[in-house]
């Protein structure tokens, strides 16, 4: 663990919730279905809303969540610019990959009545398998269905050969979990052009890109890349976490026809969106510094 993990993971949960509230929309589904309705009607840009929380193991906490997600459907309704985002962990991963199968099924079932597109989030390595067998399962049913591939795993250029056909929603992103060095890359980079590399695979493949990365540069690279291919601006997205501050570049790629979609996390609990906080802390390279001083500040009495 590198030195600031440590200081992010010694952080107490006050303070990580202050700190990364502006990555979270709020504690409700109205503050997600507000954040969400804003962003399009102010700026055009479209929403993914996630309800926080992963490793659960609880039967009465999965459905805890299935619940929250089924009033979320109907608050969001029938509109345009808002889809969800899942992950197996949250839904029933505990209990196996056909039982975690069925809780997600029974959700998109529910979202699809009122036309909200689903999303299969990523977690890490341990997961993999089970979330594209969870998607390959229910693709089959229900075709706007999509998931996440993450780039630093090596494992990813076969993973895409193995939805070939599918021409499905591909969030690709470099991934935010520090995986082995004998799975993943390590260096960013590197990433970086294996992204850009998947990206074109993906286009090619009949896939719709979903390019989720805050690197202007790879942004650009991948847009020359559409357009270097033909494809035309409805066969792939831009995505970004909110909270970010690249307002100005999401306006401009949202002036030049190019759908941008933020990524919007909420929490009724805020004992499950704690892990996802410390996440977002842990990337922001000036987060760990601000939290060592205020812990250093209290242990020597001073506010």
């Amino acid at each position: 663990m590198g030195l600031k993990r440590f200081i992010i993971n010694l952080a107490p949960f006050p303070l990580v919730k202050l700190f990364a509230s502006p990555y979270v929309a709020g504690d409700s589904i109205q503050a997600a279905t507000d954040t969400a309705r804003q962003f399009w009607e102010t700026r055009k840009v479209c929403s993914t809303i996630d309800l926080l929380g992963e490793e659960l193991e609880s039967d009465d906490d999965v459905q805890y969540t299935v619940d929250v997600y089924e009033r979320l459907i109907t608050a969001l309704g029938r509109q345009e610019y808002a889809t969800l985002s899942l992950k197996p962990t949250q839904l029933g991963s505990h209990r196996g990959t056909e039982h975690c199968l069925e809780v997600i099924r029974g959700i998109v079932a529910v979202a699809e009545k009122q036309d909200i597109k689903v999303t299969l989030d990523m977690e890490d390595h341990p997961y993999t398998d089970m979330t594209l067998d969870i998607f390959r399962a229910i693709i089959k049913d229900h075709t706007t269905f999509g998931t996440v591939l993450q780039s630093r795993l090596f494992r990813t250029d076969e993973d895409i050969k193995s939805i070939k056909g599918l021409n499905a929603r591909i969030r690709i992103c470099i991934g935010i979990y520090n995986e082995p060095k004998d799975i993943a890359l390590q260096n960013k980079p590197e990433m970086k052009k294996k992204m850009l590399e998947q990206v074109e695979v993906l286009f090619k493949e009949g896939h719709y890109p979903e390019i989720a990365t805050h690197d202007e540069a790879v942004i650009d690279e991948a847009l020359n890349i559409a357009e270097r291919l033909n494809m035309k601006k409805d066969q792939y997205e831009v995505q970004m976490l909110m909270g970010v501050p690249m307002q100005a570049y999401q306006d401009e790629l949202v002036r030049n026809g190019i759908l941008v979609r933020l990524y919007v996390p909420f929490a009724e609990k805020w004992k499950f969106a704690i892990a996802y906080c410390k996440r977002r802390l842990a990337a922001n390279p000036a987060m760990a510094a601000y939290i060592f001083k205020n812990i250093f500040n209290k242990t020597r009495g001073k506010r």
